[in-house]
């Protein structure tokens, strides 16, 4: 039988914001990689990564032309000349040193043009190339991506295109990109190949991929996965149904947790992206499993050393490019404390990274960290953070209120849960919702982070009785009870692909009120009850004054209080108009559409009061103290305990 040819893969997440890494490509990677292939992950605008892989294929030219020189160090002027045709010759001292001063403009000429003529795309193809999808309302930046990726690939049959966008809105993607996705999960074997036999979705994750970018996911050292799979609801709001439709009681992780362990090194906390794990039979079992893994009540991590890591993988030829970075920053993120014995350790330190040429993330060479570890590594272990710290534990897609049990609750807090989600979905939640928030203050779990949908079947003043519900339970019980607003996005159809969609009893003023709401605080409602007052209104007809409210005054509230603006806009509103004004005032401002007021009214007090709507946060000095203040201070919190921030998407921004 002949060898298999090793082949070029390209893992691709299209350039949104996201706070989870692509866990799909993570499991592609393993597999590839287990092949001997050459796998490649990326994320950002396809025309950066096309530019740098040009950049580099010119440095390999140029070092065959003169070696004398460490081309390396001028990445970033071969970069600027190569991309911009206005650019000169960044360094004549580099060429006119070199009896090869013709070969060496010559080859940044061909590289320039071969860049600008779009050479690349024709002599460096990948045998497959991989775009995962995450949410549908990400449609035009996803669309982007795929027909990008097409030119990348050498078949279009080799282009995958998976993941939740991909099962939900399939069709709309083939229509925009004429590329068939991939809907479901990689859960049989032979789907990727079908000489395999392997299950992708079984498979441990290459957390190596991640270092190969320079966007950074806020999870920080965690480990990723799932304890079981599926939803016995069907929730018309929610996608698990369709995304995993098979409920599976227990999913096996202790051998994929310890092949993380192995290759990667041990992680932090615990991520579990479980849909419904109170729905399983096996519930104690899996906190068993939680318990075994290490993640105790009171279990303590201590960071292993990175370094080491980054060595070892190095060694044994596990993704260099991904290492090499990682390295890099490693050894460039030491902490000396300033005292003589460390900083005549740090003087030491830093005349071995000049002396092996560690100083530049362009010009480091593998072969020259494997040289210089060993003279380093003892001064690395004794400076390195190894201080013991609290593990966590979060559910993070919430647990359902319906399934909560004095015992399932007793067993969650044998485990460092922190901080526990409670769905609170709908109003008719209340009673069960309240008893599983008692039952978590009994036994002393008081730290909370609740989902609460709206815009969707709900009302306006629904979402502000649950929300107030929180602020009471959480001073009636000791709790620290943070809620997150999630609003409602269709599932399917063109809907599915932008955000403006509105509910039955919501309009586009209400769903931008409530979004301007949390915008300073980056999604987050409060605990305290003066936060919730300020924010939300003391009572139903505070809490209606400011869903009317123009946006910027909401987001900008001292400011144009002071401004006396708010004053006048309440005036206009509530004592100048009449009821039949202002309920005409209302239906326009319902709209959204500020522009052209003129053709909106005819009438003159309306029109005043509009032209409060077209005040824009462009207009507000951007010193404004107390905005500044506000988000300065909620930063903090969420930079202190990053899991209060890890909702399912950037919606408020």
């Amino acid at each position: 039988m002949s060898k298999r040819r090793k082949k070029n893969i390209l893992l691709l997440e299209p350039n949104y914001k996201n706070k989870y890494p692509p866990i799909g490509l993570m499991k592609i990677a393993t597999y590839h990689r287990n092949l001997g292939d050459n796998v490649r992950f990326f994320k950002g605008d396809l025309k950066d990564f096309v530019l740098d892989n040009v950049v580099d294929e010119c440095i390999e030219r140029l070092l065959k032309i003169d070696d004398s020189q460490n081309w390396r160090k001028s990445y970033e002027d071969i970069k600027e000349y190569i991309s911009k045709r206005t650019i000169t010759l960044f360094d004549q001292n580099l060429f006119e040193s070199s009896s090869n001063e013709p070969l060496l403009q010559s080859a940044l000429d061909y590289y320039r043009n071969y860049f600008f003529r779009e050479h690349f795309y024709e002599y460096n193809k990948f045998d497959k190339v991989y775009v995962t999808t995450l949410f549908t309302f990400y449609f035009d930046i996803t669309v982007k991506t795929i027909n990008e990726a097409k030119r990348l690939v050498k078949k279009e049959k080799d282009l995958w295109v998976g993941g939740v966008a991909a099962t939900l809105i399939p069709e709309l993607l083939e229509e925009a990109t004429g590329i068939t996705p991939f809907k479901g999960l990689l859960d049989k074997p032979g789907i990727l190949d079908k000489r395999s036999k392997v299950i992708i979705d079984e498979l441990p994750l290459d957390y190596s991929i991640l270092y190969e970018i320079d966007y950074e996911y806020p999870t920080g050292s965690a480990y990723f996965t799932f304890m079981t799979k599926g939803c016995t609801r069907k929730c018309s709001f929610c996608a698990v149904p369709k995304l995993e439709p098979v409920y599976k009681a227990k999913v096996e992780s202790i051998d994929k947790f310890n092949a993380i362990k192995e290759r990667f090194g041990d992680q932090r906390n615990l991520l579990l992206m479980d849909n419904n794990v109170l729905a399983s039979p096996k519930f104690a079992e899996v906190i068993q499993e939680i318990k075994d893994l290490g993640f105790g009540k009171d279990e303590k991590y201590v960071e292993p050393n990175q370094l080491e890591i980054a060595i070892k993988n190095l060694k044994e030829n596990w993704n260099d490019r991904a290492y090499l970075r990682r390295a890099y920053k490693l050894l460039h993120s030491l902490y000396f404390p300033k005292i003589n014995k460390a900083q005549i350790a740090k003087t030491s330190y830093l005349k071995i990274l000049q002396e092996y040429d560690l100083t530049d993330i362009r010009s480091i060479s593998k072969e020259n960290i494997l040289k210089a570890y060993p003279l380093i590594a003892d001064i690395y272990e004794k400076y390195r953070i190894n201080k013991a710290v609290k593990r966590y534990v979060d559910f993070n897609q919430g647990t359902d209120c319906r399934y909560v049990t004095d015992e399932f609750m007793k067993l969650m807090s044998e485990i460092p849960i922190r901080p526990l989600r409670i769905a609170f979905d709908y109003i008719g939640l209340k009673k069960k919702y309240i008893k599983a928030v008692e039952l978590a203050a009994k036994y002393k779990i008081e730290e909370l982070s609740n989902y609460i949908l709206y815009n969707f079947t709900d009302k306006p003043i629904d979402l502000y009785h649950r929300l107030k519900i929180n602020v009471e339970l959480g001073e009636k019980l000791g709790l620290r009870i943070y809620s997150f607003p999630m609003k409602y996005i269709p599932l399917y159809g063109e809907e599915a692909t932008r955000r403006t969609y509105t509910g039955k009893h919501w309009n586009l003023q209400y769903t931008r009120a409530i979004q301007s709401i949390v915008n300073v605080t980056r999604g987050i409602v409060a605990p305290s009850r003066e936060f919730f007052e300020k924010a939300f209104g003391k009572n139903e007809e505070e809490f209606f004054k400011i869903l009317y409210m123009p946006v910027s005054y909401i987001v900008y509230r001292k400011f144009f209080e002071d401004l006396g603006l708010t004053a006048k806009w309440e005036q206009t509103f509530f004592e100048d108009l009449s009821e039949e004004e202002r309920q005409e005032a209302k239906k326009i401002i319902e709209i959204g559409n500020f522009k052209n007021l003129e053709e909106k009214t005819n009438n003159v007090k309306i029109h005043n009061l509009l032209v409060h709507y077209t005040v824009t946060g462009a207009d507000v000095k951007k010193e404004d103290k107390e905005f500044l203040a506000i988000k300065k201070r909620f930063d903090k919190m969420i930079e202190e305990d990053i899991f209060k921030n890890l909702t399912l998407t950037y919606d408020f921004e």
